[in-house]
């Protein structure tokens, strides 16, 4: 197999798993109004909602690279620049990505909802939910941890407790029967009557 083979079939595994996680069928616009996508595109924006797909083609770049290197290493320059060159002409792609994102949320959300969604995430305190979210979350998730491991342990060690008296009540006494002294009266007789003498 020649390296253009080689390497449209890498392009081809690598893309697929990179983008396996997030891609979806391509929707019609369905009667969404300009405005409403319009909307939905600022909001979409604000919230930065594929931000987080910048690094797709990147990643798929990379591992590309080493693929291809790890097979022709006397060809690493050329296929460093190759590789490069395709990833950029493939990144005007990334538009496809913001309208389909758009549509989603032109979906589920009214034109008006979308206003006060890219209002808020565009004003300071919406920057700041953004930009600090993620250290927030991560202290919430320590402290989710900590309480979780404390109710846990709590829950049995009170479990274990009630268990263990219950058992301790339901358990046979340990204390032996007394014998009873032939001198002393029968439960039922009066203490001034003399015993029977057994019979012969």
């Amino acid at each position: 197999m020649n390296l253009k083979s080689r390497a449209v079939s890498a392009v081809s595994g690598a893309v697929a798993i990179a983008l396996l996680s997030f891609t979806a069928p391509a929707f019609a616009q369905d009667n969404i109004s300009d405005t409403h996508l319009k909307a939905a595109r600022a909001a979409v924006s604000a919230i930065r909602a594929t931000e987080e797909f910048d690094r797709i083609l990147p990643q798929a770049a990379a591992a590309l690279k080493t693929e291809l290197i790890a097979k022709n290493p006397d060809l690493q320059e050329i296929i460093v620049q190759t590789v490069d060159e395709e990833a950029l002409a493939l990144a005007a792609r990334r538009t496809d990505l913001e309208k389909e994102a758009a549509l989603a949320y032109a979906r589920v959300f009214s034109e008006e909802d979308l206003s006060a969604i890219a209002a808020f995430y565009t004003s300071d305190t919406g920057k700041k939910l953004l930009g600090s979210g993620p250290i927030v979350t991560r202290e919430l998730f320590k402290a989710a941890e900590i309480w979780q491991r404390g109710v846990a342990r709590d829950l049995s060690q009170n479990v274990g407790a009630k268990l263990a008296a219950v058992i301790k009540s339901q358990a046979p006494d340990p204390t032996p029967p007394q014998a009873t002294d032939p001198a002393q009266p029968a439960p039922d007789q009066p203490a001034d009557q003399p015993a029977e003498a057994p019979k012969q």
